[in-house]
């Protein structure tokens, strides 16, 4: 199914069990199409503001890493299409990523700018004065290869000299010129940390990794988060590719059908979602046919307690 087919259709849930078949190369089971191609993308409230967000993502490291040329960067156009044609929004980059934000940037046409909630980072080291002049910097530099007249998340990269930058984004949200302030990390020895941020600052969002295998963070960084009223953003929900491993040559279970899911990706997004706490995750990809797999993640049923801990017990 290519882009045009896609968008004439609106059917996501249709391209995600197509989706799912490619991915798998196994028998993928597969909802009644009439009815599911009607659901719209699974939306978070963002609790600072209200506002509601699609809880399927995208990252652009490494995917959006690619050269100026038309054959590297077409993929791409199809992504950027599908994905907001779904109904997505949040994109999440990182002037850490190479040239991400610039390609990210030459891609998004007006109207994708107009509906794109983009989550970028500030990551310069240093201290004091000289680390705040080089935060503000990089992102002005973000700000114009992104082409995004306003950031609509800013975020201190793995708390590199956090309180430098956090004191640069907490005067730019009140100057409008970005809408919210977060900080990142993707380690769970980061947790600590984290949780004494969020007890500390004014913080609109939080993002780090959580999965299936790494459940750390539902003991006390999800339920401080949800306590606090902090937006959060999932990245490495499949272990950076390892929990595809871990399935290798085994047909999604039947019991997965009960949730909707039809591919060990949306098995594994599926139980990130079905933590209230999440906000969004963030796969990155620069495939369609992966994309759509992984928004068929954000539509239908969430496992309850009992399903995933049979997710759990599949994946160990």
């Amino acid at each position: 199914m290519d882009r045009r087919q896609f968008l004439a259709l609106g059917g996501l849930a249709i391209a995600a069990s197509q989706a799912a078949r490619a991915r798998d190369a196994s028998p993928a089971i597969v909802s009644a199409a009439g009815a599911a191609s009607s659901q719209k993308l699974l939306m978070r409230r963002i609790p600072s503001t209200g506002e509601m967000l699609p809880a399927i993502g995208i990252g652009t490291s490494d995917a959006f890493e690619v050269g100026a040329s038309e054959s590297e960067r077409a993929p791409l156009r199809e992504v950027l299409d599908a994905f907001f044609g779904a109904g997505a929004s949040l994109i999440d980059t990182s002037p850490m990523y190479s040239n991400a934000e610039s390609v990210l940037g030459s891609l998004l046409t007006p109207e994708q700018h107009a509906r794109a909630f983009i989550a970028t980072k500030v990551w310069t080291p240093g201290s004091g004065t000289a680390a705040e002049h080089k935060g503000i910097e990089q992102m002005q530099r973000s700000m114009a290869l992104l082409k995004h007249k306003r950031i609509e998340l800013m975020q201190v990269h793995n708390l590199v000299d956090l309180d430098a930058h956090l004191k640069t984004l907490h005067r730019w949200k009140a100057e409008e010129r970005i809408k919210y302030v977060g900080v990142t990390h993707y380690t769970t020895s980061s947790y600590p940390d984290l949780m004494s941020i969020i007890a500390r600052e004014k913080i609109d969002f939080v993002q780090f990794n959580y999965s299936v295998a790494t459940r750390e963070a539902e003991k006390k960084l999800l339920p401080l988060c949800a306590d606090s009223g902090v937006a959060v953003l999932i990245n490495r929900a499949f272990e950076d590719g390892n929990l595809f491993n871990k399935v290798a040559g085994k047909p999604v279970p039947p019991w997965a059908e009960e949730f909707g899911a039809s591919s060990w990706a949306q098995v594994f997004l599926k139980y990130v979602l079905a933590h209230a706490a999440v906000t969004c995750v963030i796969p990155a990809t620069g495939k369609v046919r992966n994309l759509m797999d992984n928004l068929g993640a954000g539509i239908g049923a969430l496992p309850d307690a009992k399903q995933r801990q049979q997710i759990i017990a599949a994946v160990e």
